[in-house]
């Protein structure tokens, strides 16, 4: 489900307008149309206020279940002890964090980009070498 027509119907069920929600978070009444209607995709802060005024969890305007999705353990070491939790992959994850936090939203694509563009390569060389 695309999240503008998970905002709508959230919306629609709780029997608020987009005058409503103009009311409660300060966006355009506009704006909230265009994200309902798919043209354009809101920042995750806009979905924090979103959530605010339809008085929900932010995780609701991504999950339709009762209850918060369970997290998949990919992080997961040997030892069962989530990567980054502690020591120096904390420090590490830290330092990560604090970097992309400031980083603009141009470099932060494009960083993701090189990484999928990674991961994606290195799969390809482990599946034609079995």
């Amino acid at each position: 489900m695309m999240i503008g027509d998970r905002l709508r119907q959230m919306r629609e069920e709780k029997k608020l307008s987009q005058g409503d929600i103009e009311k409660r978070t300060g966006l355009l009444r506009c704006y909230i149309s265009r994200v309902e209607n798919g043209h354009t995709v809101p920042a995750i802060e806009t979905l924090e206020k979103l959530a605010r005024a339809l008085e929900v969890p932010l995780y609701q305007l991504f999950y339709e279940g009762a209850e918060p999705p369970k997290v998949p353990h990919l992080l997961k070491t040997a030892d069962n002890i989530a990567w980054g939790s502690s020591g120096k992959q904390a420090v590490y994850l830290h330092k990560l964090v604090r970097c992309l936090s400031k980083a603009d939203e141009a470099d932060r694509k494009l960083l993701l980009a090189m990484a999928q563009k990674l991961a994606g390569g290195r799969g390809r060389r482990t599946q034609a070498a079995a």
